[in-house]
């Protein structure tokens, strides 16, 4: 059975002094531990997500630059191809415009030639006639 005597006190005196002690030596430090690599974790977490939203904005900035880069390359490569139509249609009415005088030189060139070569076979035809009447009637024609 348990005595209820000055040894209690004692063993309840023995009891603080020890959970003092202990609380000074090893809670104490221990829990500033704790507390120490908490704060340290949550500052780390908190650093990886401000690195994370950094990351982030910088991602929609450079999509951003993306698609203005190809939004300007692509209004620049429009308006190359319409000036490149432009050209294109210029150089093409040029070149009609061009063919169109040559072909009406060519024609009126034919004409001549061809007139020409009309008047000397009419020329010719007449002379032609001539022989092939004197031949047929076997005698000159006056």
């Amino acid at each position: 059975m348990i005595n209820l005597d000055w040894t209690l006190l004692l063993q309840f005196l023995n009891f603080f002094v020890l959970l003092a002690v202990l609380n000074k030596l090893l809670y104490r430090p221990l829990l500033n531990i704790l507390e120490q690599r908490r704060s340290t974790i949550d500052g780390s977490h908190q650093k990886a997500e401000d690195l994370q939203v950094e990351i982030e904005e910088k991602m929609a900035r450079y999509q951003q630059q993306l698609s203005d880069a190809k939004a300007a390359a692509s209004k620049e490569r429009n308006a190359l191809k319409q000036t490149a139509l432009a050209e294109e249609s210029t150089v093409l009415a040029e070149a009609n415009k061009k063919a169109a005088g040559r072909l009406q030189e060519i024609k009126s060139q034919v004409a001549v030639e061809a007139d020409a070569a009309g008047k000397t076979l009419r020329a010719d035809a007449a002379d032609l006639a001539g022989q092939i009447a004197t031949k047929v009637l076997g005698r000159q024609l006056a």
